[in-house]
Formats: C-alpha cells, sequence, structure tokens
C-alpha cells in the first residue's frame, strides 16, 4: 500500500500528536504539509517534525497536489468550513473532535463530503485507546453479561490552547472540550444504540475570570434498551490528565485508568523535563508515562484512518458518529439551562453554538 499524505491543519498540541502519531505507523502515512495562521507557527512545526511545506493558510495547503487527506486541530468554529472547503478540494478530511458547532454546520460537512466522495473522519482516539478497546472485546464476549452502566471521566487543569477559553470559539466549555470524549464512548461502547434521553448538571465552579464556559459537568444519557451512559468532565484537576472508564453488567465488571497502569510513580526535589499531559510540574511526586500517544489510541487511529482512504477498513468514526455526538452535546446543554431531561431526537432552531442552550435555556423550546 502506498503512502496516504496528509496535511495538518492547525500547529497547536494536537497537531503535534497527529504528527507524532503518523510517525509511529511510517508504514501507512507521512505528514508532507502543515498549514497555521499564527506567523512562524507553521515554518517551525515543519522543522520540527521535517516536514517538506509549510504554509500560513489552509486554502494554499488545499491545492497541494500532494495533499490527500487533512487533519484539522483548528479551533471548533472553524471545522466546518475547512471541512466544506476540503470536500471541494477532493481531500479526504479527519475532523478533531466536536465535529463543529451546530447541527446545520454537522449536515452541511457530511453533505458536502458525499457530495465530492470524499472520506469525513471523526477523530475520536478513544475508540482506539488499547485498555478501552480491550474492555470493550470483553463486553461484546459477554464477559460482564448484559452491560447496563458505561462510566468514562476525563479530568485536568484545562485546555491547552486560549481559545478553548472563548465560548465564541469553542462553542461551550468542559463539556465541548472533554465530554464529546465520553458521549461518544459510550455510545460506542454500547454498540451504538439511539440515545432516548440526557440529563446534565453543569457549573462554572473555578475558571470564572476565563471563561464564560463550563469547567466541571456531569452528564447522564439513556438508551435505548435501557443502558446508561455517565460522563465526567472537568477542567478543575491539577497535576496531569485522568481518564477513566468502568463498566458494570449483570455477570461483571471492569475498570480502566487510561494512563497510571502506565506511569512511573516518580519524585523529584529538582524536576525534569515532561511527565504527563497537563501536569504543571515535575516537582515533588509525579507520575510520568511512557508510549504516551499509544496509550491515547492516536497511532492506531491514523493507521485505520489511513487504510479507510486506501479502502482497506470500514470506517468505525465518521461524521455520522459526530453528528450523534453533536445532538447529544445540544441536549446537554439545554438540559442544564432546563434543569430536566431532553429528549431525543432534539434538533433546537437557530442555535449558534451549543453552550447557548444553557445560557438561554429557553431557546431549547423552539424545536425544527
Amino acid at each position: 500500500m502506498t503512502k496516504v499524505r496528509i496535511g495538518i491543519v492547525g500547529s497547536r498540541f494536537q497537531a503535534e500528536c497527529i504528527a507524532g502519531a503518523v510517525k509511529a505507523m511510517p508504514e501507512e502515512g507521512e505528514v508532507v504539509a502543515v498549514a497555521s495562521p499564527t506567523e512562524g507557527h507553521a515554518a517551525g512545526f515543519a522543522k520540527r517534525h521535517g516536514i517538506p511545506r509549510a504554509y500560513t493558510d489552509y486554502r494554499e495547503l488545499l491545492r497541494d497536489p500532494r495533499v490527500e487527506l487533512i487533519s484539522i486541530t483548528a479551533p471548533n468554529r472553524l471545522h466546518a468550513q475547512i471541512t466544506i472547503d476540503a470536500a471541494k478540494a477532493g481531500k479526504h478530511v479527519v475532523c478533531e473532535k466536536p465535529l463543529c458547532l451546530t447541527m446545520e454546520e454537522a449536515d452541511a460537512m457530511i453533505d458536502a463530503c458525499r457530495t465530492a466522495g470524499v472520506l469525513l473522519l471523526y477523530a475520536e482516539e478513544l475508540f482506539f485507546a488499547p485498555k478501552y478497546l480491550k474492555a470493550k472485546q470483553l463486553a461484546d464476549e459477554g464477559a460482564f453479561g448484559r452491560v447496563h452502566l458505561v462510566k468514562q471521566s476525563e479530568k485536568h487543569s484545562g485546555p491547552h490552547a486560549p481559545w478553548f477559553w472563548d465560548v465564541e470559539q469553542s462553542g461551550g466549555g468542559a463539556v465541548m472540550d472533554l465530554g464529546c470524549h465520553g458521549i461518544a464512548f459510550c455510545w460506542w461502547f454500547l454498540g451504538k444504540p439511539k440515545v432516548k434521553s440526557v440529563y446534565s448538571h453543569m457549573a462554572t465552579q473555578v475558571h470564572h475570570a476565563r471563561t464564560q464556559g463550563d469547567d466541571e459537568a456531569v452528564t447522564i444519557i439513556e438508551f435505548e434498551g435501557g443502558a446508561i451512559g455517565m460522563v465526567e468532565s472537568s477542567w478543575n484537576r491539577p497535576g496531569g490528565m485522568d481518564d477513566c472508564i468502568e463498566v458494570f453488567g449483570d455477570k461483571g465488571q471492569t475498570y480502566a485508568d487510561m494512563l497510571m497502569g502506565n506511569a512511573l510513580p516518580t519524585y523529584s526535589e529538582i524536576g525534569f523535563g515532561y511527565a504527563v499531559e497537563k501536569a504543571e510540574t515535575t516537582r515533588g511526586w509525579t507520575y510520568p508515562v511512557f508510549e504516551e500517544h499509544w496509550n491515547y489510541g492516536f497511532p492506531q487511529e491514523m493507521r485505520h484512518f489511513a487504510r479507510c482512504v486506501r479502502g482497506q477498513e470500514t470506517t468505525i468514526s465518521d461524521g455520522q458518529t459526530g453528528r450523534v455526538v453533536q445532538e447529544v452535546l445540544y441536549a446537554a446543554y439545554a438540559s442544564a439551562g432546563l434543569g430536566r431531561k431532553v429528549m431525543l431526537p432534539f434538533r433546537p432552531a437557530g442555535i449558534a453554538k451549543p453552550i447557548d442552550l444553557w445560557k438561554m435555556p429557553e431557546r431549547a423550546r423552539t424545536t425544527l
């Protein structure tokens, strides 16, 4: 199989993850271009990763005939337009979570890629995280009997880039940033059943000065068949990434901590270079991890997407996956605003971004 030639749109933390993931699967793909509008970022990123072409405008990257697949790591508000432009240019698309800001954008992205005959792939790495994938394999083999509760939590000290704090660019807070992972995970783990209802409690507990968004939330999802998903999202946990799952069935259960089982409990009075994502210091007790990208599932995800482009695999995470998550995000913010459970399908009209349904709950009462 010839390597899939990839262009990255963006140059911050997630772009670094994608570049590292592709380097870990050199037989499947290679990054041939990067684009970032911030002065010097694309050139610096290209130099660090040995990428031959750097652009300041993603549209220049889309005109590059060498690029077959683009990976979008830009702010959420830009996902839809970049995807639509890429489809028109004949490029396959990997879009980072969440898919976009609105249901209308989700539909437009899916339609544009379908019309152009290109793939729209939704980057949900939890589907590929080794521990979580093993838990699903056990569940699918019947190890836990009928699974009735799946819990996922992601907690850390806050996002990498300033734009996440700005709800105009991100569309919301911790639920948009972290909750989208848990929503997708619970749905996927249970076999992608229909979502019946969503209940969410959100608050801004710590970061009032930095954001209008939620920095802490618990979201409960009821699926057809009776199983429940519970998603905990927080920007208020210092010390590094905390990502865990719990699975309960009538015949058994399992627990998985994505990173701690691969960490080295370490004490240093001096400190050192890097421990784990979101760890602000390496002095004192820390938990440096090894093979961090592999533990997250990024190389496995990009290998799968490359093979999808070559027609060797059928995607397990596409635009429709992102659309399911988007509708649940709508319902979660609406539920937090209304103070009650929201039934699906749920398609409120005239929404600019999901957080508006929390801040202005009257908008949740006007549906299409």
